[in-house]
């Protein structure tokens, strides 16, 4: 596997619009689009009331990273990022996101990395995220297990500013030809296929958040709050459980088109839960998408 920003290899053959676009927007943080998009979750409701019913310790998380990362799979090029004007596909299929060791305002917060195999599924990735947050928010002590960017990001914050920015400075220019030290890209969520909030466990809504020029995550989603809503189908009146997504892509890596077709197989995951208890990199037959 390439080092190369962090594990990636350059996607050739790339269409001279797509270059041309990178060319005259280099920058990732001016680049993203956003879609917003109310997702129909009752049946993923049903499922998790089964599933916790039965003893299973299934969240609503898990099942959100589960269906990302399927989509994913069957949607390669949302694994690809931007880097040095050139397209290049990550050799691994990761979602990060940020986890307060305790919940209360001034906790210490932590980046956390679940790599996604193709033969992982909804029960797999549920254990890999309870054992990863487990590992710092278990800790008696009071001192947490930190490795990587978390470590490293406690000590530069801590330098005057003399020192401390013309470090940060090297670090980005490390980052923009891929060299950046590997122990600076463990647990980095920068450096993930896409980031992830469930805002919805903190009964908030979804929202926008920008991706970043630093490290090559292409997409950042959140998910709100599961509420009520009247759906209006002609005459057919129906309360449904809905939750809204905010997403935002590197509009570089694809087109509109490919960003939309991937969300309408997210809601059919999200629609069919039951496929999500099979392998990630399983083909989905999806009739929209042939």
């Amino acid at each position: 596997m390439s080092r190369k920003y962090g594990g990636a290899h350059r996607v050739k053959g790339v269409p001279g619009l797509s270059q041309i676009s990178i060319d005259l927007k280099p920058h990732r943080s001016v680049s993203d689009v956003f879609i917003n998009q109310k997702m129909d979750v009752t049946e993923l409701v049903k499922y998790i009331e089964t599933k916790k019913k039965a003893g299973e310790d299934v969240t609503f998380f898990h099942a959100f990273l589960a269906a990302i990362g399927k989509t994913i799979y069957n949607r390669p090029t949302l694994n690809y990022f931007v880097a040095n004007r050139h397209i290049w596909e990550h050799e691994k299929v990761v979602l990060s996101f940020v986890a307060k060791v305790s919940f209360d305002d001034h906790s210490e917060e932590m980046m956390v990395m679940i790599p996604i195999e193709k033969n992982d599924d909804i029960y797999t990735l549920g254990k890999k995220v309870r054992e990863k947050v487990a590992s710092f928010r278990n800790a008696r002590t009071g001192n947490v297990d930190k490795k990587g960017a978390n470590s490293a990001i406690d000590v530069l914050g801590k330098l005057p500013n003399l020192i401390r920015v013309p470090i940060v400075g090297m670090f980005k220019w490390t980052d923009k030809k891929g060299i950046l030290p590997k122990s600076l890209a463990k647990d980095n969520l920068y450096y993930s296929t896409a980031i992830v909030s469930n805002l919805g466990s903190i009964e908030c809504g979804a929202i926008f958040h920008n991706i970043t020029d630093f490290g090559n995550a292409s997409s950042l989603l959140t998910m709100g709050e599961i509420k009520d809503e009247e759906i209006i189908d002609g005459k057919k009146r129906e309360v449904r459980k809905i939750c809204e997504w905010g997403m935002n892509f590197d509009e570089r890596i694809a087109d509109g088109y490919y960003f939309a077709k991937s969300a309408k197989m997210l809601q059919y995951l999200l629609s069919n839960p039951e496929l999500l208890e099979k392998p990630a990199g399983e083909k989905i037959d999806m009739p929209e998408l042939r």
